[in-house]
C-alpha cells in the first residue's frame, strides 16, 4: 500500500485522491482474496466525523487568514526596506537584513509563498543591483523564507501536533528555541561567507551622510512595533495559559486585520481575496487528511500499522537506529514530495514508535525535529516549493542553476541544527519547564 501509495504520487495525482483510491483499491483486494474484514471500514465514518469536530484543526484557517492578510497588509515590504536601511551600510548587510525579516515574517505570517515572494519581488532586485553573488542572494531568500515551518505559530507544527497526538501549545513552545537558533545560524553564515569571500557581497556605495544607527533604528520602530506586538498577543497568549493556540489564532487574525487597516489596504476585495485563499488551502489540508484517515484505517486493517511498530521497534540502535531511519525517510521522501503528504502518509506510521521509545514528553522532541526535518523540503531540489516560488518571480538573468546552489549551503545548515536539536533535547525542553 505504501509504495502504491508513493507510486501514484509521483504519477502526478492530488494527494488526497491518491490516497483514498489507493485505500479503496487494497480494501476491495483484500476484501476479495479474504485478507481484509470488512467490517473494519465501518469505523471511516466516526473517524471523519472526529476530524470535523477536532477543534485544535481550527487554527489552521486561523492562521493561514492571519499570514494572508499580513501578506496584503504591505508590512514585509515596509520591514524589508526599513531593516536594509538600518544593515545596508555592512557588509552582507542585506542578506543579512532578509534573514531578520524572514524570522520576524515567520512569527506572524509562517507562510512561505507569501515571504519568498515578496522578499524575491523586493530584495532581490536591490541585491543584484548593488553586486551581490546571485546564488547568495537567492538562496537566503528561499531559506529565510522556510523559517516559517519551524517558528511557530506554523501550520506544519499544527499538523504535526494533530498526528503525533500532542498539544499544539506544547509543540509551538519546544520550537521556539530552536526555530530562533535556525535564524541564527543563518545569520551568523552571512556574516562569516561574506566576510571570507567580499565579492560575494560587495559594500553599498554611500550616496547620503550616514545617519547615526539610534535614529536609523527610531526611524524603523515604529514599523517593527505592530509585529512585535501580534507576536506577543498570539503566542505570549499561548504559552502563558490565557489561550488555546485555536484562539490565539481567531486573535491573531483580527490582529492581522486591524493592521490592514492601520496601512490602508483593508478593503471588500482584499478580504474576498483572503477569505478565498483561507479556504482553498484549509480545503486541501482536510482533503488530505480525509484521504489519509481512510488509508492509515486500511493499512491498520491489514495489520500493516503492527508490522511497522514491529519492523522499527527491533532495528539496531534502538532509539538512535530508529531516529536514523524516520529523520532519513522524511528527508529523502523531502526531495519529492510536499510536506502535507509526509506529514500525513508517513509520521503515523513512526508516531506508535517514537511514543514507545520516548514516551509522551519525548514526543514533543521528536515532533520539533520532525518539523526541522520538514522544513528542508521547502529547499531541496528537483520539488523544493520555495525553490519554485523564487523562480516564478526572479529576474531572467537569474537562472535555475542559481537557485539550486544557493540553497544547498543552507540545506546544510538546517542539517546541522537538525543534528544540534537530536544531540542536545535541552533546546525543545528548556522553554517548556521555564515558563512552567
Amino acid at each position: 500500500m505504501f509504495v502504491a501509495a508513493l507510486a501514484v504520487l509521483f504519477l502526478g495525482y492530488p494527494v488526497a485522491f491518491s490516497l483514498g483510491g489507493v485505500a479503496v483499491i487494497f480494501a476491495g483486494l483484500g476484501i476479495l482474496s479474504g485478507a481484509f474484514d470488512p467490517p473494519f471500514l465501518t469505523a471511516l465514518p466516526q473517524r471523519v466525523f472526529g476530524i470535523m469536530g477536532n477543534f485544535t484543526l481550527l487554527a489552521i484557517p486561523a492562521f493561514v487568514f492571519m499570514g494572508s492578510m499580513l501578506e496584503r497588509s504591505g508590512l514585509a515590504k515596509a520591514l524589508l526596506e526599513s531593516m536594509a536601511q538600518l544593515m545596508g551600510r555592512i557588509r552582507g548587510g542585506l542578506a543579512l537584513a532578509v534573514v531578520l525579516v524572514g524570522a520576524l515574517l515567520a512569527a506572524t505570517t509562517g507562510v512561505v509563498a507569501a515571504t519568498v515572494i515578496t522578499m524575491g519581488l523586493i530584495s532581490l532586485p536591490t541585491m543584484l543591483r548593488y553586486g551581490y553573488d546571485k546564488s547568495l542572494a537567492t538562496g537566503v531568500i528561499t531559506a529565510s523564507g522556510t523559517l516559517g515551518q519551524i517558528i511557530p505559530p506554523s501550520i506544519v507544527l499544527v499538523v504535526l501536533a494533530d498526528q503525533l497526538g500532542v498539544p499544539v501549545g506544547d509543540l509551538f513552545i519546544g520550537s521556539v528555541i530552536p526555530g530562533l537558533l535556525m535564524a541564527i545560524v543563518f545569520g551568523l553564515y552571512v556574516l562569516v561567507i561574506t566576510q571570507l569571500k567580499p565579492h560575494l557581497a560587495p559594500l553599498i556605495p554611500a550616496t547620503t551622510p550616514p545617519q547615526h544607527p539610534w535614529t536609523v533604528f527610531c526611524q524603523a520602530a515604529p514599523l517593527l512595533i505592530p509585529p512585535l506586538a501580534l507576536i506577543l498577543l498570539v503566542l505570549g497568549s499561548i504559552f502563558f495559559g490565557i489561550a488555546t493556540p485555536t484562539e490565539a489564532g481567531a486573535m491573531g487574525a483580527m490582529g492581522a486585520m486591524v493592521m490592514a487597516a492601520w496601512n490602508g489596504q483593508l478593503n471588500g476585495r482584499t478580504l474576498k481575496d483572503v477569505c478565498k485563499n483561507t479556504l482553498t488551502t484549509t480545503t486541501m489540508v482536510m482533503f488530505i487528511l480525509l484521504g489519509s484517515t481512510a488509508f492509515s484505517l486500511v493499512f491498520r486493517g491489514f495489520n500493516g500499522d503492527q508490522l511497522i511498530v514491529d519492523l522499527l521497534l527491533k532495528l539496531p540502535g534502538e532509539e538512535m537506529g530508529f531516529l536514523l531511519l524516520s529523520m532519513t525517510t522524511i528527508f529523502i521522501l523531502g526531495f519529492f514530495i510536499d510536506f502535507f503528504e509526509i506529514a500525513f502518509i508517513v509520521v503515523p506510521l513512526f508516531a506508535p514508535v517514537a511514543q514507545a521509545l520516548f514516551g509522551a514528553d519525548g514526543l514533543i522532541w521528536y515532533g520539533v525535529i520532525v518539523g526541522a526535518n520538514l522544513q528542508s523540503s521547502f529547499l531541496t531540489p528537483p520539488f523544493g516549493f520555495a525553490l519554485f516560488y523564487l523562480r516564478g518571480v526572479a529576474p531572467a538573468e537569474i537562472l535555475t542553476g542559481h537557485i539550486y546552489r544557493g540553497a544547498v549551503p543552507f540545506i546544510l545548515l538546517q542539517l546541522l541544527v537538525l543534528l544540534l536539536i537530536i544531540k542536545f533535547p535541552a533546546l525543545v525542553t528548556s522553554l517548556p519547564q521555564l515558563i512552567t
